[in-house]
């Protein structure tokens, strides 16, 4: 609640250099819900606000800087969907595409009612896939795989299939990492090409996104902190390594980290895309992407969760990511041109509601800020 009261008084708006918000992040910290956090206040063309408080690991004396790499957990789904979406306009894939004629083999089965799902129901959370998979100890066999990443989905794409969906596809939302995995393993299948790899070359090369990476972001070949460390819900470090993130099977679901600048570039792609000014991909491809799907009563569109805001002045959108050691997210309000960005260092409920806490103040502050700004003569 400090944090609250204190942040619109004390920072000031710099069209030259982002506004550094470090101090009342460190406020934010005063509750102890997680050793570290960084945020960034950005608009289609412009870094507002960024800053960064805490240390990399709970009990260190080394602080987190805005130029540490943070896990973004699920808000890589949006990242996914959108390197789908350029496939599409590719022609390397279609929205209409069903796993039945992307994946034409007999040995291996699809259950009839998966067959006809598409790529689009994979990237809405309407593909009926389940929302855990631990049937026939598939997570455990995940865990344990050995081979590459994309190996590891194919091992989760054709345990899943094999038993019939959770849900009615294309009927009922259900949150789902295995169909977001499914849409990326689709991905390389068609274009021969592991998921990170075509990440890199679709959206963090064109986007500048030079700190993006996969997995935990320490390195494991050092015993310095050169990266922070995440922490569980009951703020014990996990160290870099084989726990320290989710298996590389559901990487198109959320295994990336980056930089919370170089994260607001990706918020600042959608912002140009929904205001139709984006080079990378079409007006009406970014309006796909930001729409739920028909009939969906938990408004979800292609990573992105859409609903109404009077701040925003119309539709924002918003998602949340976490693999249960960090916790970070996302508000994009298009309407208003400006996305709002949280990211912190542990998982559990108290982190979750340090980032709501520390992103609603930002969105306070910066609706103070754009009050407060002369309008242009004429």
């Amino acid at each position: 609640m400090r944090f609250l009261l204190c942040l619109g008084f004390l920072v000031g708006v710099s069209h030259t250099a982002p506004t550094d918000v470090s101090p009342q992040l460190r406020k934010a910290l005063e509750s102890g819900a997680a050793p570290g956090i960084v945020a960034a206040v950005v608009s289609s063309d412009q870094l507002i606000a960024v800053g960064a408080a805490g240390m990399r690991k709970r009990g260190s004396k080394i602080a987190v800087t805005t130029g540490d790499k943070f896990h973004i957990g699920s808000c890589t789904k949006a990242m996914t969907a959108t390197l789908c979406a350029m496939l599409v306009e590719r022609g390397k894939l279609r929205w209409a595409q069903t796993l039945n004629e992307s994946f034409p083999r007999t040995k291996n089965p699809i259950h009839k009612a998966y067959r006809g799902v598409t790529l689009e129901q994979l990237l809405s959370n309407h593909s009926g896939m389940p929302s855990q998979l631990d049937q026939d100890g598939l997570w455990a066999k995940l865990w344990a795989f050995q081979g590459t990443p994309t190996k590891a989905r194919e091992l989760l794409f054709w345990s899943v299939v094999k038993h019939p969906p959770t849900v009615p596809p294309g009927e009922k939302y259900l949150y789902s990492n295995a169909g977001f995995s499914v849409a990326g393993y689709l991905a390389e299948t068609k274009t021969k090409k592991s998921w990170r790899v075509l990440m890199g070359a679709h959206l963090f090369t064109p986007l500048g996104m030079d700190s993006a990476g996969f997995g935990a972001p320490a390195s494991t070949k050092t015993d310095e902190l050169d990266q922070p460390w995440g922490h569980t819900a009951e703020g014990k470090p996990v160290p870099p390594g084989l726990q320290a993130d989710n298996p590389t099977a559901i990487g198109p679901a959320g295994r990336v980290h980056c930089t919370i600048a170089d994260w607001g570039k990706f918020a600042q792609l959608h912002l140009r895309g929904a205001r139709g000014k984006s080079k990378l991909l079409k007006p009406d491809t970014f309006k796909k992407l930001h729409t739920p799907y028909a009939n969906n009563p938990a408004n979800y569109a292609m990573g992105w969760m859409a609903t109404k805001r009077p701040w925003g002045r119309g539709t924002v959108l918003t998602h949340t990511g976490s693999n249960t050691m960090w916790f970070a997210v996302i508000w994009l309000a298009p309407e208003i041109d400006a996305a709002y960005l949280v990211i912190c260092n542990q998982g559990g409920q108290p982190a979750a509601t340090l980032c709501d806490t520390a992103v609603g103040q930002l969105i306070m502050w910066h609706m103070k800020q754009m009050r407060a700004k002369p309008k242009k003569a004429g």
